[in-house]
């Protein structure tokens, strides 16, 4: 009986696969490394052929797990977003390493056009600002870059895809190139009331329209795998980038909910519905989610580009903590921060500041200052930066009252209990954490008949809550500390 979905949840620095039971549990994981390249400053590549092989080496293992191929009902895939890769139509290979989300190569592109007065036409169409974040210069520049890639482009020989559209089209064995509608919200390129691909933007950021994939809604058919690679073909009935998927996860269907994920980098979600979000305090509109025959929601962002990364840092560069978890006991143990704040500006600040240029700063050193301060200092630049996009939401009319949090940070208590005291909300951490591989399973449990909207919105997690107990002159004090902070970075 085919009673499991498997998921493929390929991240920023692992790619991982799971399956679920028809109640949704996990039952099987796998999970690889995939190495980031930094060949200069402020850039971040992969290997396109390495984020494939390893993600069909867990998917593969996963399957094995739970009784072979003849268990699985169907495939989803959940991905990190903004990552462009181009390749050969003809032999499936990459032209070029890849180039990831956290890469700010494209900078003074994105200074040139902004300087031109084109923001406002860009957000306008697809709700994002220029920034080196997005897909659109990052495609530009391979195809400028890459000798004869661009006359190749134009040829309809090459093809392009965030890192959803390459999966599909490597387990599709080349037969499918489609992308999903909040991967294509992410690219500067696709008309977000539409939801189809602009020709203004892509003669704007100057992208061939052969290079694209065909948009498809995130709960829905996505071909069939090769049926060597499972040992028969299985339905994908999913693809969706890993934020949007955690939205979906954490069940927030309604517009008014919202979640934040803590993984490499930190992203704070909020639906809105039906109705377009058009931000006034530089936070992003995009597509929340669609599904075929179904509900589609517009969603509200805010993108922090180093969370995760700064303890990963911390832990491999620095070798101030051996694990991760070392972290929760080294904060915890300090009677305070001791005036000490750590800005991780690695590859520029994501909104609501948007400096591309800013790089990472630790104020307020002394001579008493331990590994431990560092620490909880990069700990604290979380809840900060929390706060800076809760503040912004609303300002634009999307408060937020409740947290739903989700990703490898949360299993910190300490940072739970900080966030909930800096940002003055009420947190809530789901027992299951991995709400990203979670969501991508439900869209596809929804195409099989194994859920449905309303039952999945009204499914109860087991939770736990951290209410804010700091008091307002401590809180107000570390947020101007904060403030001066970052001040320093940006200027």
């Amino acid at each position: 009986m085919s009673e499991h979905i498997l998921v493929i949840d390929e991240g920023t620095t692992s790619t991982r696969a799971m399956a679920f039971d028809r109640d949704f549990a996990e039952v099987a994981i796998a999970q690889r490394e995939v190495p980031l390249a930094f060949p200069e400053s402020g850039w971040v590549e992969q290997d396109g052929g390495e984020i494939w092989a390893e993600s069909l080496a867990v998917a593969q293992s996963v399957c094995k797990q739970v009784g072979g191929a003849e268990a699985i009902a169907a495939i989803a895939i959940t991905n990190q977003r903004e990552t462009v890769v181009i390749w050969d139509r003809a032999t499936g290979e990459p032209i070029a390493p890849a180039i990831v989300w956290q890469d700010r190569r494209t900078a003074l592109t994105c200074d040139r056009l902004r300087a031109s007065g084109y923001e406002p036409e860009v957000q306008a169409a697809t709700g994002l600002l220029i920034d080196p974040y997005f897909s659109a210069t990052k495609i530009a520049w391979l195809l400028d870059d890459v000798p004869g890639a661009r006359r190749r482009a134009e040829a309809g020989e090459l093809a392009f895809g965030t890192v959803d559209s390459w999966l599909i089209w490597k387990l599709t064995g080349g037969r499918v190139h489609a992308i999903d509608i909040t991967n294509a919200s992410r690219t500067l390129l696709m008309d977000l009331q539409s939801g189809a691909w602009s020709k203004a933007m892509c003669a704007r950021f100057d992208v061939p329209m052969a290079l694209l994939p065909e948009i498809r809604p995130s709960g829905a058919p996505f071909g069939e795998t090769d049926p060597q690679l499972f040992g028969r073909a299985l339905p994908i009935l999913s693809a969706i980038g890993d934020q949007q998927a955690a939205l979906v996860g954490q069940g927030c269907l309604a517009p008014g909910l919202a979640k934040i994920t803590y993984g490499t980098g930190a992203f704070l979600v909020a639906n809105t519905g039906e109705t377009r979000p058009d931000s006034d305090n530089r936070l992003l509109a995009t597509q929340g989610y669609a599904m075929a025959n179904g509900p589609s929601a517009y969603a509200l962002e805010g993108s922090i580009f180093n969370a995760g990364t700064v303890v990963k840092w911390l832990r491999d560069e620095l070798g101030l903590v051996s694990r991760a978890a070392d972290t929760e006991a080294m904060a915890a143990g300090l009677d305070s921060n001791d005036g000490v704040y750590f800005v991780p500006a690695f590859t520029g600040l994501g909104a609501p500041h948007w400096v591309a240029d800013a790089r990472g700063q630790i104020t307020g050193l002394s001579r008493g200052t331990r590994a431990a301060h560092i620490v909880r200092a990069g700990l604290e630049a979380c809840a900060y930066q929390t706060r800076d996009l809760l503040d912004a939401f609303a300002r634009d009319g999307a408060s937020v009252e409740r947290l739903r949090v989700d990703g490898g940070m949360v299993a910190n208590d300490w940072l739970m209990q900080f966030i909930a005291d800096i940002c003055d909300v009420e947190v809530e951490r789901p027992a299951y954490g991995e709400m990203t591989a979670l969501g991508a399973a439900a869209l596809a449990g929804i195409q099989l008949g194994w859920t449905g909207t309303k039952a999945w919105a009204a499914r109860r997690a087991d939770l736990t809550r951290f209410h804010p107990a700091m008091p307002s002159e401590h809180r107000d004090a570390l947020i101007s500390g904060w403030q001066k902070a970052v001040a320093k970075a940006t200027t």
